[in-house]
């Protein structure tokens, strides 16, 4: 060993190790927790310090220990799950403000239980006012009533509670509706009512209309849809829901240009909390001279952004809505409908494509994916300058296998709900039959292991928005009896925590500010009660929102 040699290893022995360089005190810190990062650079660590609304730090307890200063808010979260900012890719903001203030239909398990519901709102009601709910499913029914068409109830039954009072009654889904005598009679709707284009006028064997109104003719119904302090109300209940339930952004698929301005508005107020990415939903003739003016990008401090557009290709499954390539198989004169004629989605592509706006069309049945990448792809084509338009569509729940690559081909987005999956499948088989569903029912893993982006959402008020079922129900495919719906699709843990968190901001061209816990990006996180990545399958569900953190901002808490 040389004497320089000895010299080097000398000063290193007696050098004290170099202080790491101060750095500025945090607004808050989260320490003790498992923190996911959804980065591959760093997937998991301990503690997360913010500054402002930004991520100023993330590492074990001892590295961010330094960024607590005498102002710093500390959370110890005892070991705590501390995950991004959870989105919901797809789910209707109003819709779910006004499910909370109309009749919820959601958990009700027979049409006798909703015409109680129905008799019971009646004896509060003005005389000719409105009565409004949403949420029945008939194959969530324990019987089918009697007497019944395709398994549907008549009118009569809601006539003798509600003789009065137009009554109208969304569909689960959305996709249709059952009114009484009185809602037909405002609404002109007789017997000799044809249907709309897109829709059905359901009628018994004698002609005479039931009540149900299939897709499009739910649009006949002629109802005041409530004043701007009733649409502020719902706003700003749908923001208290996203935020109790772990969502720090919110991707609404389909608003108009009022409800636009509204949000606008009470984002100035400070009444929505959660962040709003929104598809525009106008006719082509209305968005044509106003798209410019609404393609809004990060508006108060990444509150709100417009930048797609929103159109509907068919309908649901439920509903036998859904446009398929072959008939139902339980219900052989029908492959359901088309509710948009393909040159308006056509048209509407040509705006969107001149104006840089996203499309994002609904698409459930084989047959309208089908046709809804045909137009992608036409437009893609006509326009070969124009790369990564991250164009979507919207539930992609029915495929047929050769369209499964296109959506990587094309690079279009599979904006799916989990829990679309779990609970659909006690009816998929019976609606498309075996062969159909095994090929491409919710097939997450084939899109996936084809290059596709899958987000995920949960398309509330037609589902729930709590994350968490739909969390469980994309890792597990388990329907209510425990049974796995085609297991074999179903995402790792780690797979569905990415489709609800960067997977989703990709899709709206936000993930360079949020989606993963990384410095400088917003400081959107969650933390939960449980490690719904770890625990065993059966505790998932039992996890509960702890924090909701928007900009470094704790805008909801446990109680």
């Amino acid at each position: 060993m040389n004497w320089k040699t000895v010299v080097i290893i000398a000063l290193t022995l007696v050098t004290p190790a170099q202080a790491p360089p101060p750095v500025a005190s945090a607004d808050l810190v989260l320490t003790n927790g498992r923190v996911l990062t959804v980065e591959d650079t760093l997937p998991e660590a301990q503690a997360v310090a913010i500054k402002g609304d930004r991520i100023a730090a993330v590492g074990t307890s001892a590295e961010i220990r330094r960024y607590v200063g005498p102002a710093t808010q500390v959370i110890d979260l005892n070991g705590q799950l501390a995950i991004p900012g959870l989105i919901d890719g797809h789910a209707h903001f109003l819709g779910v403000g006004e499910a909370q203030l109309n009749l919820n239909l959601m958990s009700t398990t027979s049409w006798d239980q909703i015409v109680a519901m129905v008799g019971e709102a009646v004896k509060t009601a003005k005389p000719g006012e409105w009565i409004v709910g949403r949420g029945w499913h008939q194959e969530k029914w324990t019987s089918r009533p009697q007497p019944n068409v395709e398994g549907f109830p008549t009118h009569a039954s809601l006539d003798a509670v509600s003789p009065n009072n137009p009554v109208v009654l969304t569909h689960a889904s959305g996709h249709a509706s059952f009114v009484n005598a009185k809602a037909m009679d405002v609404s002109g709707i007789t017997r000799s009512t044809p249907n709309p284009g897109g829709g059905e006028i359901l009628k018994d064997t004698t002609g005479n209309a039931t009540g149900l109104l299939r897709e499009t003719a739910s649009g006949l119904v002629r109802r005041e849809r409530g004043d701007e302090v009733r649409t502020r109300r719902a706003l700003e209940l749908a923001s208290q829901e996203a935020l109790s339930k772990g969502l720090t952004s919110f991707q609404d698929a389909g608003s108009s240009f009022a409800t636009i301005d509204l949000m606008k508005k009470m984002i100035d107020e400070g009444k929505i909390g959660v962040r709003l990415w929104v598809m525009l939903s106008e006719p082509n003739e209305r968005a044509l001279g106003q798209l410019g003016q609404y393609r809004i990008i990060d508006y108060g401090d990444g509150h709100l952004t417009v930048r797609a557009i929103k159109r509907y290709m068919d309908g649901a499954l439920g509903s036998r809505g859904a446009w398929l390539l072959s008939p139902y198989s339980d219900k052989p004169d029908s492959v359901g409908l088309n509710t948009s004629p393909l040159q308006e989605i056509t048209d509407a592509a040509r705006l969107a494509i001149t104006n840089d706006f996203q499309l994002c069309v609904h698409a459930i049945g084989d047959r309208a994916n089908r046709e809804t990448l045909n137009i992608f792809a036409q437009a893609f084509s006509a326009n070969p300058g124009k790369r990564d338009l991250r164009w979507r569509i919207e539930h992609a729940q029915h495929l047929a296998a050769p369209d499964i690559p296109r959506f990587r081909q094309l690079g279009v987005i599979a904006s799916m709900q989990g829990i679309h999956a779990t609970s659909d499948a006690p009816f998929v088989i019976e609606r498309l039959g075996a062969e159909r569903a095994d090929e491409g029912a919710y097939v997450w893993q084939r899109l996936m292991k084809s290059g596709a982006v899958v987000s995920n959402g949960t398309d509330a008020p037609v589902e729930d928005l709590d994350p968490i079922p739909n969390y469980y129900a994309t890792v597990t495919r388990k329907t209510k009896d425990g049974k796995a719906f085609y297991p074999e699709q179903r995402m790792s843990r780690m797979e569905a925590l990415k489709s609800m968190t960067l997977n989703p901001a990709y899709a709206a061209f936000q993930e360079d500010s949020r989606g993963s816990l990384k410095v400088g990006k917003l400081a959107d996180v969650t933390v939960l009660s449980k490690d719904i990545t770890a625990v065993p399958e059966e505790e998932i569900q039992s996890a509960r929102v702890v924090y909701t953190i928007v900009g470094g901002k704790i805008l909801y808490k446990k109680p």
